[in-house]
């Protein structure tokens, strides 16, 4: 069957202006979200690496429930921004599974103990990355810590729309 854009040649059919895709079409194109402001989300990794720490640091001064899970909650938020900023265009959905899912993976891999890997947790750095023991409750503190900052996410980039 012979159609009408089989009869107009390439050169015309290019310079025919056109307004977009009419209604129901597809382009094949896919959108990408405006990238992330990465000196912005780097503040935002920085100030929640400092309030975990501060979490930890200072337990007396918080009430017992927030000086229980804040460090967990932070640390999971931390894994958000972190992934945020090396992949500023990503939907916050994606980087919410991807921060849930990697969180939850450090928190597993806490049942293992091969000699090497507990002698990096005994250091500074090692337990603040890779945690110390398993603990089921962590890993609902990681869902409301990657919750909060995706939450965080979608406001910060609507608001970024509108600018």
């Amino acid at each position: 069957m012979i159609s009408a854009t089989t009869l107009v040649p390439n050169a015309l059919r290019a310079q025919t202006p056109r307004a977009g895709p009419v209604s129901g079409e597809h382009t094949g194109a896919m959108t990408h979200p405006p990238a992330r402001s990465r000196t912005v989300y780097a503040a935002l990794l920085l100030l929640t690496i400092a309030a975990g720490i501060a979490s930890r640091r200072f337990p007396s001064v918080q009430p017992a429930f927030i000086a229980r899970y804040a460090g967990d909650t932070l640390w999971a938020a931390m894994v958000f921004w972190g992934l945020a900023l090396i992949w500023s265009r990503a939907r916050t959905i994606v980087l919410a599974i991807g921060a849930v899912g990697l969180a939850w993976c450090v928190e597993l891999s806490q049942l293992y103990h091969a000699p090497w890997l507990d002698a990096l947790r005994a250091t500074r750095l090692g337990a603040l990355t890779l945690g110390q023991g398993f603990v089921w409750s962590d890993l609902a503190c990681y869902v409301v810590g990657v919750a909060l900052a995706a939450c965080c996410d979608v406001v910060l980039r609507r608001s970024a729309s509108f600018t």
